[in-house]
């Protein structure tokens, strides 16, 4: 079971910081299309933070070209994502463990030559990237 989240806002206050495609994606668990996504092709060096509240998420040597149309990660910080299973059963989301923010899902056992033989498919506008010279973790 994942721990209770500690950044708590409001719908209200959700909708202030952030901005409508933001909403639509981490508060009502929307998903970007396929290929629109600013981080989908994008390789440089940093951490990749929750847009929400900013808590890391991801370091940039963690992403790999899945060519899913989406960011791809096949690891997380410790303890800052959390996994529930879809009621469909056929999916795991992820969400930002310090906010609840929807990121993506995970995807387990498709053959990418990953140490975790993990997909974290991330929405784009669900992470804002800090560089390397930014970057704090």
């Amino acid at each position: 079971m994942a721990a209770p989240v500690s950044v708590q806002k409001t719908e209200e206050e959700w909708r202030v910081i952030l901005s409508p495609e933001q909403f639509r994606i981490l508060r009502e668990k929307g998903t970007e299309s396929r290929g629109t996504g600013e981080y989908d092709k994008f390789y440089e060096e940093g951490v990749y933070n929750c847009a929400g509240c900013s808590t890391p998420l991801y370091k940039s040597t963690t992403k790999f070209n899945s060519g899913c149309g989406w960011p791809a990660f096949y690891e997380g910080f410790p303890g800052a994502i959390n996994r529930f299973p879809d009621p469909d059963g056929r999916r795991t989301e992820i969400t930002c463990a310090a906010c609840g923010g929807h990121l993506g899902h995970v995807f387990k056992g498709e053959g990418f030559q990953v140490p975790t033989d993990e997909r974290h498919c991330v929405n784009s506008v669900s992470v804002k990237f800090l560089p390397a010279n930014s970057a704090a973790p």
